[in-house]
């Protein structure tokens, strides 16, 4: 099954991978800077944007090896945020070839013990689709990673949470239907106990306002993957790139022209 993907710039190779709660949309803000001395990938996973979602199995670590090999991306930079960088880390560790950094934003990690508070909105997330009410299911997100612990829906740009709460809803209308017929299995089952195999130069990226659970994860790859660094972007959540494009932008191309050197 083709995924929709969309590629731009010349130079090194960076492939974008969005969060679980957006779409390759997210970088909307990255695509003209990242583009001006790169060759960017951006794609939309299975169930999300515009790529569909059918009954079966399948992963999304392989989906995105086979997306950058058809587009030629030999060696490259893999942004990866949430979900996408999980996946982007399960890259990293089976097919290291492909990889020469890691930008990690807020990422997951198999294994990780959900605290109460993930907990809990997950179980409110559920109650609200379980009821057919796909605006509360949204708000739920949005409360949760948009805003995050710390803060109001009214101390977030409002254009933000529109835009995330679109996606969000798209990855909605994509997946419901299809319900429990479809699984994905990681390409690397035993992540979290790997990812001190990666040699790569790696950054970390977490928003101060995100979940305590999420600067948990940064905390434990920083310690476990060699060499890695972390960066907390203030007044912000779960999408730094979304919120503080300027500060984002400037620190992961920062990142990546050091990491070239």
């Amino acid at each position: 099954m083709g995924l929709y993907a969309e590629v731009a710039g010349e130079g090194p190779a960076v492939a974008l991978v969005h969060a679980g709660i957006c779409d390759s949309r997210m970088w909307e803000s990255q695509w003209e800077p990242f583009k001006r001395a790169h060759r960017v990938l951006r794609l939309d996973l299975r169930g999300f944007g515009r790529s569909p979602l059918e009954p079966g199995r399948f992963s999304n670590a392989r989906d995105l090896i086979e997306t950058l090999e058809a587009h030629g991306f030999e060696r490259g930079t893999l942004v990866g945020g949430s979900l996408g960088g999980r996946v982007a880390l399960e890259v990293a560790v089976a097919r290291p070839e492909l990889v020469s950094a890691l930008v990690l934003v807020a990422p997951g990690l198999p294994g990780t013990e959900p605290t109460e508070e993930i907990r809990a909105a997950w179980a409110e997330e559920e109650a609200a689709l379980e009821a057919g009410d796909l605006d509360e299911a949204v708000e739920v997100n949005l409360r949760t990673w948009v805003d995050g612990p710390r803060r109001r829906p009214e101390d977030v740009d409002p254009a933000v949470r529109e835009r995330v709460g679109e996606m969000q809803r798209r990855a909605f209308e994509l997946q419901l239907p299809v319900g429990d017929d479809v699984e994905e299995q990681l390409l690397v089952p035993d992540l979290a106990q790997r990812v001190g195999e990666i040699e790569v130069p790696t950054l970390v990226v977490v928003g101060e306002e995100d979940v305590p659970y999420m600067h948990a994860i940064a905390d434990r790859l920083v310690r476990e993957i060699p060499g890695a660094r972390r960066a907390t972007i203030a007044d912000t959540a779960h999408v730094p790139s979304m919120e503080r494009p300027q500060e984002f932008d400037a620190l992961v191309l920062g990142f990546l022209e050091e990491a070239r050197r």
